[in-house]
């Protein structure tokens, strides 16, 4: 069973990766896309909302809820990585600029594989860190097929045109087998680390990284709504590879996976801007407050999952 759900695993996240960045380049340009990267204030904020402002937040906030060390290592990594193909998605939802999120897009995965083997090591100076093993499964599922999509798009767009719609409706399937594959997989995982403070400190990254990106998105409404989604977006891919490469214990890789679940979050906030148009981007407060909201009924569920478990009648404290 558990091999068969590791494989759907695999394919799941292959068939929407191809899929989500085929689509784009079947829509757009290699000069729509690289357009909005002349912009060069605008990529020196999202350089540093993604790699300085979003890990401070995730050292703060595991020391405040006084994360084990494994965790907290984990929680680093996934907030030194930018870039995820569930950000085209989101981008798709939220009916905002599919070219400039790929630009964005682009930019965060070259910087997350040139970031992250000199950025790791200074969290965790045992570990060791390689650029390669980061750079290839980004590469082949992402800017690869981006890069034939253009391709084909540029030669045989008639058959582009055609094969759009049935793209969009692929990744939608895949993008749901993979969320629930994920948790199908690692219930047991995500169960024990009920009261841990791990869920909580996933969440308040996610929430933070989407608050950095809306304050530094820029005086575009349209813009600041794609730089909250790409920035709150975290790139799993890279902190998985170096989860497992560079660190022993299961318990780094637990809250990476954690954190892949909690930033499903984001997927209300997407669907609303998409129907209330680049207008809603002034109303990310009230998302973050009904966000704050779950955040506490989760944590109601974790009170009666621990006395279920223990057997007590009085609740007990959480992290």
């Amino acid at each position: 069973m558990v091999e068969a759900l590791s494989t759907l695993l695999n394919v799941s996240v292959l068939v929407f990766s191809v899929s989500s960045m085929l689509s784009v380049g079947f829509s757009y340009t290699l000069r729509e896309i690289l357009e909005p990267l002349r912009d060069l204030r605008g990529v020196f904020l999202a350089i540093a909302a993604n790699y300085i402002l979003v890990p401070l937040p995730a050292y703060v906030v595991s020391r405040l809820l006084s994360l084990e060390r494994s965790f907290a290592i984990g929680l680093l990594l996934v907030a030194t990585a930018a870039g995820a193909p569930f950000f085209i998605k989101l981008t798709q939802i939220a009916n905002r600029d599919l070219a400039f999120a790929a630009g964005l897009l682009v930019l965060l995965l070259v910087a997350t594989i040139i970031y992250m083997p000199i950025v790791v090591p200074l969290i965790a100076p045992a570990s060791t860190v390689s650029a390669f093993a980061i750079a290839t499964p980004l590469v082949m599922t992402m800017l690869l097929p981006l890069g034939i999509g253009l391709l084909v798009d540029h030669w045989f767009e008639p058959l582009t045109d055609r094969l759009l719609l049935l793209l969009n409706k692929v990744s939608t399937v895949a993008l749901v087998v993979l969320v629930a594959t994920i948790v199908l997989m690692n219930h047991e995982s995500l169960l024990s680390v009920f009261g841990t403070g791990a869920i909580l400190a996933a969440l308040l990254v996610i929430i933070g990284a989407f608050a950095v990106g809306y304050l530094l998105g820029g005086s575009d409404p349209a813009e600041r709504g794609v730089i909250a989604l790409g920035t709150a977006q975290r790139n799993i891919a890279a902190a998985t590879v170096v989860a497992t490469q560079s660190f022993g214990d299961p318990k780094t890789l637990v809250i990476v996976v954690v954190t892949s679940i909690a930033s499903m979050a984001v997927l209300p906030i997407a669907k609303t801007m998409g129907k209330q148009g680049p207008s809603y981007a002034g109303e990310a407060a009230h998302w973050v407050a009904e966000i704050a909201s779950g955040m506490s009924r989760l944590r109601g569920m974790q009170t009666r999952y621990i006395l279920a478990v223990d057997g007590r009648s009085e609740p007990t404290a959480l992290s």
